[in-house]
């Protein structure tokens, strides 16, 4: 089963990041999501059940997530659902799973500051830039967003 998805929860394990052999970056974490709703008796919110979700962000993602994100931040992510069940001989379940396509705070929680990356190209056969390329290189450098 593999389909886009929406979740936001709290960070609750510290981020992992690693970069295999062959150079893909890949950044991991749970994600705990619990729904709030009131409870008109007792007139007070109460936590419902809490769903389990590693989450899982590759490339640029994975190297932005791993220098933003920390545990017990509140987070938005988007991306591929996948509910694979396991057995390993001793035990079975099920995980849940997403690749996250999209991923940032939750500005319910608290607020943020942006910085946009600068992608370095590493080509040595590159042409010298015109004018034009570093007008908007330069634009790009430094520049945060509020």
């Amino acid at each position: 089963m593999s389909e886009s998805f929406t979740v936001s929860g709290l960070v609750a394990t510290t981020p992992r990041h690693l970069v295999t052999q062959e150079g893909l970056p890949i950044t991991s974490f749970r994600l705990a999501s619990s729904k709030r709703r009131f409870d008109r008796t007792k007139k007070i919110w109460v936590e419902g059940e809490t769903n389990w979700f590693t989450i899982t962000s590759f490339r640029q993602l994975a190297i932005n997530s791993a220098a933003s994100i920390s545990k017990g931040d509140r987070v938005v992510v988007s991306g591929k659902l996948k509910v694979r069940d396991w057995d390993n001989g001793e035990r079975s379940g099920t995980s849940v799973e997403v690749d996250a396509e999209s991923l940032g705070h939750d500005l319910v929680w608290g607020t943020a500051e942006f910085s946009r990356t600068v992608l370095v190209r590493e080509d040595p056969e590159e042409d010298e830039p015109d004018e034009g390329d570093l007008e908007a290189e330069g634009e790009l450098v430094g520049a945060k967003r509020r």
